[in-house]
């Protein structure tokens, strides 16, 4: 018993020993942050999203501190951010349009087969090899996207994606999460969007969906501003020449254009 006893004072005071030394060490040793890049550190959300493009908020304030990246650069927080971050590195701060996600397609209800497993946007592709929707261009439904999305701004209904634009942050962790890179970013004071991205033509979007673009180019014809081209048989907008003037939405025969 007094063995044991002489034991545990032993260990316990190494324990406390190296505890103690190690404590005296890092505070000798402890390399001090300068003051900017700790007051960048304090602003910063900590969302860790990766949105900026980089790591995280501890990354994305060392390469701001460093000047590889610019203040607008963190999309959680914002144009207040941004110039709080600009005002503590003693910068001009630099307005960037804020973006939002969209996913291009507003669903088809036509089915090649009833699945009923797994709720992840591959899971289907694995089982059956391909995938329950006819259009091979269109939204799986798994919601693979919703699970990525920390700012609960997505939303399924009836098997497609939605984006809640109030809610969006432009993380752009949903465009990473797609597999059929659906997500695209958008500008968010823009409300001219095409809801396809079929490329496979007119003749298979009719047989495989009932909204899809048939490149039939009757809404670039019908905007005055050269806003949409055509890239193969699927309509583009061009949101620096776009005007919201919403033509195209009501030239467009199989409303998949929406504003």
């Amino acid at each position: 018993m007094n063995m044991i006893l002489m034991n545990s004072v032993v260990l316990g005071g190494l324990g406390l020993f190296f505890g103690l030394t190690l404590s005296y060490f890092g505070i000798i040793m402890k390399v001090e942050e300068p003051p900017r890049l700790a007051a960048v550190k304090a602003l910063l959300p900590w969302a860790n999203c990766g949105g900026c493009g980089f790591a995280g908020c501890a990354d994305f304030a060392e390469k701001l501190y460093a000047g590889k990246t610019n203040a607008s650069g963190c999309p959680v927080g914002g144009v207040q951010l941004a110039q709080d971050l600009a005002e503590a590195m003693g910068v001009a701060a630099t307005e960037a349009a804020p973006l939002t996600a969209f996913v291009k397609c507003l669903g088809t209800d036509k089915l090649l087969y009833d699945y009923r497993g797994v709720a992840d946007c591959r899971a289907p592709m694995r089982l059956a090899g391909s995938s329950p929707k006819a259009c091979a261009y269109g939204c799986l439904g798994g919601g693979n996207c919703l699970r990525a999305c920390m700012f609960n701004a997505i939303k399924m209904v009836d098997g497609i994606a939605f984006i809640d634009n109030k809610k969006c942050v432009a993380c752009t962790l949903c465009v990473a999460a797609c597999p059929k890179r659906l997500i695209v970013m958008t500008p968010q004071d823009k409300a001219v969007r095409v809801g396809c991205n079929a490329q496979n033509g007119g003749r298979a979007v009719r047989a495989n969906c009932n909204i899809g673009c048939i490149g039939c180019k009757l809404c670039a014809k019908s905007c005055e501003y050269d806003a949409i081209r055509m890239e193969g048989s699927l309509a583009v907008i061009d949101y620096e020449k776009c005007t919201d003037c919403g033509a195209c939405a009501q030239a467009c025969p199989r409303k998949c254009i929406t504003i």
